[in-house]
């Protein structure tokens, strides 16, 4: 009896060991006395105990290996490249997933920098980061062929860093720089010589309606001292007396309205007490020389139409 429990206790043991769980989207592979036997799928699985073992599992999910890789462009820039590879084991090929390949990982890391260090020195560095999708592609295409018969499917690779020398970036940052400054001071230009003509514009608008406004001035000024000569010559007085006697008084008339300003540092020069009588003097002279030269002139016309 009390050697029945421990055989009883080991028969339980294997019992159990007999079954066993494969989880969702995972494959097991069975061997027994070390001879392949099959693939289990997920679900709860059984095996003969001591005779069949499971030699490994394998997931059946998408998965990611991400490769970094120096080499050199065309113009001689050493760059890393960082490429992203997605693939996942095939369900009807798990058998060559499994037993074709020791480290699948180091294949494809072997393809990546076969394919990136063949593709990238026929590049620019400039033309890296342009073509980053051609250089994806290619490494597809390569892997895809290479890895299908081991019953690996490459769903899509990705080219997710380039990084250049430190040197070789601050001297791109620079570039970029150097080419943005040149373009803000060409908008700077175009702004300042907006402003140059605008304003130009606007100074000689202003001018002419100033001349404009000065002529309107100085035309009503004429108006009013015909109107006023047209008076004087009413009550007797001549053209010329009458003109000089606006004049002096217009002289008056300036003298008063320079006193009335208590901070005008305006001199009017002639300023004497005799300013006037001169003024009128002078202006009754000129008045009678240019009526002289007028009537000489007119009597000159005159002799030449005989």
């Amino acid at each position: 009896m009390y050697f029945l429990i421990p055989l009883a206790f080991i028969g339980i043991i294997i019992l159990f060991s007999a079954f066993f769980i494969v989880k969702q989207q995972t494959a097991v592979a069975i061997e027994r006395f070390g001879r392949f036997q099959s693939i289990r799928n997920s679900g709860l699985q059984l095996k003969i105990p001591i005779v069949d073992r499971i030699a490994g599992r394998l997931s059946l999910k998408i998965q990611q290996l991400d490769v970094i890789i120096e080499t050199k462009t065309l113009d001689d820039v050493f760059v890393k490249l960082k490429v992203s590879v997605q693939y996942v084991v095939i369900k009807s090929k798990v058998y060559e997933a499994f037993y074709m390949l020791e480290y699948p990982h180091d294949q494809i890391t072997s393809y990546v920098f076969d394919v990136v260090r063949a593709e990238v020195p026929k590049m620019k560095l400039d033309d890296v980061f342009v073509k980053k999708d051609d250089i994806a592609i290619a490494v597809k295409a390569e892997l895809q062929e290479a890895m299908l018969e081991y019953g690996f499917d490459i769903i899509k690779t990705l080219v997710t860093d380039i990084d250049p020398d430190q040197q070789v970036k601050a001297a791109m940052n620079r570039i970029n720089a150097s080419e943005r400054e040149k373009i803000a001071a060409q908008f700077e230009g175009d702004a300042a010589r907006i402003l140059i003509v605008e304003k130009a514009k606007a100074e000689a608008e202003s001018k002419r309606l100033q001349g404009q406004g000065i002529a309107d001035q100085r035309r009503e000024i004429a108006r009013g001292l015909e109107e006023s000569v047209e008076v004087l010559n009413k009550v007797g007085i001549n053209s010329q007396e009458a003109s000089a006697l606006i004049v002096v008084t217009q002289h008056y008339d300036t003298l008063q309205a320079i006193g009335e300003e208590t901070n005008s540092n305006l001199i009017l020069l002639p300023n004497s007490p005799q300013a006037g009588s001169d003024m009128l003097n002078n202006m009754v002279a000129s008045f009678t020389a240019s009526n002289q030269i007028g009537e000489a002139m007119k009597k000159q016309n005159k002799k030449k139409e005989e």
